[in-house]
Formats: structure tokens, C-alpha cells, sequence
């Protein structure tokens, strides 16, 4: 199981006792748990009464390491023994990682459940539509004379689940940065399908 460097230092500052004791530790780690399987939001999770007394950004930072650290055990189905190691190199001590084991064993099955709805094929683009936008004045009264395109890509996925016609503004010079990378787009895959 690899972890990006901003990762492993946030799970270093949550292994520290002097950062978070053995009560916030364990507040934070399941509010890392409820907010990837109950979908509550990240400051919803982060009122608890032992967290109180933590920077707001460092709490956010170690949230963001927790929860991160559970999705790539949860993908890659890691073993006790591969999570233990992992977290020993980040510092933690032995009743911590024992915590986090017992925790992720507890919800295993439900984040793998989660992991396992979302999507594995990218959307397929079927039709793009698009429209002129001109807009003479803003809310200030200030003269802007900006176009804009407004567009909407129609997708249809492999999956069962529908999926929303996806809507963006842009400007010319967007527009045209985009139409150039779809034809480099194109070109690339041209070239590697005549191999």
C-alpha cells in the first residue's frame, strides 16, 4: 500500500501523542470512517468535544490522511498485516495501529461495498450541444461585451446508472484550447491504433 509524501506526514501528525491523545485519535478516526461511509461532511464529523482543543487546519490535514490511508486499504483489500506496516512507518505506536485495525476490520465490508459502486468506466461523450452567450453588463452596471459558450456534453456510460448531461461556460480561448487537445486527443489515438 503506497501513500503520497502530504499523506504519510498527515498520519505522522495523527501517530503524535503530544498532537492528538489517545481520545482525539479515536474520535478522529471514526469521524474519518462516518464521513467516507455516512456522507456526512468533513466539519459535521469534526465536532466532537475531544477534537476542540486541535488547529482547525491540522485536524482537517490528519482528517484528510485518515481518510485517504482507509480508501487505499479498502482498494487495494489490504491484509492487518499490511495496514500494521504501513502505519509503523508513519510512526504510529502499537495500541494505534491496533485501533486502526480493529476499526477498518468493523467497517470493512461497508467500505468495500462503497468502493465497489463507484464507477469503473469512463462516460462516453455522445453529443455536444452548445450556445452563444453575450453579456453586456454585470449586476454593478459595469459594460463587460464578454462572450461566452455554454456548453453541455450528453454522456452515456457502460454502467446501469444514469448519468447527468455535464454543463460548463467558457470562453473563445478555452473553447479553442479544448478543440485542440480533443484533435491531439484524436491524433494520439489514431497512431496508436495503426501500431
Amino acid at each position: 500500500m503506497e501513500l503520497s509524501e502530504p499523506v504519510q506526514s498527515g498520519l505522522q501528525r495523527l501517530a503524535d501523542p503530544g498532537c492528538f491523545s489517545p481520545r482525539a485519535y479515536a474520535a478522529l478516526l471514526q469521524a474519518a470512517f462516518r464521513s467516507l461511509l455516512g456522507g456526512q461532511a468533513d466539519q459535521a464529523a469534526l465536532d466532537h468535544p475531544d477534537l476542540e482543543h486541535i488547529e482547525p487546519a491540522v485536524l482537517k490535514y490528519c482528517h484528510a490522511a485518515a481518510a485517504t490511508c482507509i480508501v487505499e486499504a479498502g482498494k487495494n483489500r489490504a491484509e492487518r498485516s499490511v495496514i500494521s506496516t504501513c502505519l509503523e512507518d508513519c510512526k504510529f505506536d502499537r495500541e494505534r495501529i491496533e485501533e486502526f485495525c480493529t476499526e477498518y476490520q468493523k467497517n470493512k465490508d461497508s467500505l468495500e461495498i462503497l468502493l465497489g459502486s463507484v464507477g469503473r468506466c469512463p462516460l462516453h461523450i455522445m453529443d455536444v450541444s452548445w450556445r452563444l452567450e453575450y453579456q453586456i453588463k454585470t449586476n454593478q452596471l459595469h459594460k463587460n461585451y464578454h462572450p461566452a459558450y455554454l456548453m453541455t456534453l450528453n454522456v452515456e456510460s457502460s454502467d446501469s446508472r444514469s448519468h447527468p448531461d455535464l454543463n460548463f461556460s467558457c470562453s473563445m480561448e478555452q473553447l479553442q484550447d479544448l478543440v485542440g487537445k480533443l484533435k491531439d486527443a484524436a491524433k494520439s489515438l489514431e497512431r496508436t491504433t495503426q501500431l
